[in-house]
């Protein structure tokens, strides 16, 4: 048994472990505290989602439905890795179980088959939704495999438990299934494996071996208000000091709204960030279409068709679920394109 952990602890614990996570909204005062209790804390249950897309998902946990309001967990674990908290305290995540399974967790030893609900697993387990579908095709990235093993371990250090703390949703109770597509006893040993070390930073990738730069041609590029060369350099695949040297600047601090700067034209990738007043004028443009595909990439979709060239509310939803995935909030996350987000998503040139 153990008093669960703070917000800062829980944050604290995860980082420790090499997880990269997001802060949701109020979750550090989301709860169902007032529904029952929250702890004495005893374990980890682990779930899917049965939804794909990461900021539909994280909303659906965070906000639960009429029948089961949120928090449905403490934490979503995207396909990316990237887990976002949504809930600190008593969530809707375990409802009743087995009582007999609570004690071998407890005990730490291998849980009995559930074959009655007579506890409140509410009350003494963490829980984590992991995005998937849970129809045995959708499939488990390794970094997704890897972020749950570093989350229950993350945990399971904290308070002192072994890897047999850990147990999933079908383990808890006969009437669910979940998780499909991986089995719990293999993921036991790897964060019993991770246990027995100190915690670890995910190793960084060796970059592949690059070719010997050649001269490329240059074009041309105007400068706008607001533009640095940093966020110039990135938003055309190269960088300040490749410009300094193609411009010959003499202060590459000091730019000037209408300067004409030559960029690397093989390297001109990216679409640079066209401005605030661009999207609020509800442009018809393919750079909306190429955003909104960006976004459908990373998991941040909210639209029922396209995306197309006309700027639409969805285009506004689906850019503020990318605001939320980089850790704004707030007015920070109010769905209209700034120049950091937007150099993030790193936008295809369209012409």
């Amino acid at each position: 048994m153990a008093t669960p952990l703070s917000a800062d602890q829980f944050v604290a614990a995860l980082e420790a472990e090499g997880v990269t996570v997001v802060e949701t909204g109020d979750w550090r005062e989301h709860n169902r505290n007032h529904k029952g209790a929250w702890g004495p804390v005893n374990g980890v249950i682990i779930h899917h989602t049965v939804t794909s897309g990461t900021a539909s998902s994280v909303e659906l946990c965070y906000d639960g439905y009429e029948e089961l309001p949120g928090p449905l967990c403490h934490g979503v674990i995207a396909k990316d890795g990237t887990v976002h908290l949504v809930g600190n305290g008593r969530a809707n995540h375990a409802g009743t179980g087995d009582g007999s399974v609570l004690d071998a967790v407890v005990n730490e030893a291998r849980p009995p088959r559930p074959t009655s609900n007579d506890t409140d697993g509410n009350a003494h387990f963490y829980g984590f939704e992991c995005i998937n579908l849970g129809d045995g095709d959708d499939p488990w990235p390794d970094v997704q495999l890897e972020a749950i093993e570093r989350v229950s371990a993350a945990l399971c250090r904290a308070h002192g438990w072994g890897a047999a703390s850990v147990i999933g949703h079908k383990e808890w109770t006969d009437t669910k299934i979940d998780p499909v597509g991986f089995a719990m006893d293999d993921l036991r040993d790897a964060i019993a494996a991770r246990l027995g070390a100190a915690p670890q930073e995910p190793a960084p990738q060796e970059p592949a071996p690059q070719e010997p730069a050649t001269p490329q041609p240059a074009a041309a590029y105007t400068v706008r208000p607001g533009d640095t060369l940093v966020a110039i350099a990135e938003s055309h695949a190269t960088t300040a000091a490749q410009l300094v040297a193609l411009n010959d600047l003499a202060d590459p601090d000091v730019l000037h709204p209408g300067q004409e700067l030559k960029v690397p034209a093989a390297g001109n990738a990216y679409e640079p960030f066209p401005g605030a007043d661009f999207f609020r004028a509800g442009p018809d443009s393919p750079v909306v279409t190429a955003m909104g595909h960006r976004l459908v990439e990373e998991g941040c979709s909210a639209y029922a068709q396209g995306p197309g060239p006309r700027w639409t509310d969805a285009d506004r939803q689906s850019y503020a679920a990318w605001q939320r995935k980089l850790g704004f909030t707030g007015s920070d996350a109010d769905g209209w394109p700034g120049r950091t987000s937007w150099d993030a998503l790193k936008v295809p040139r369209t012409s």
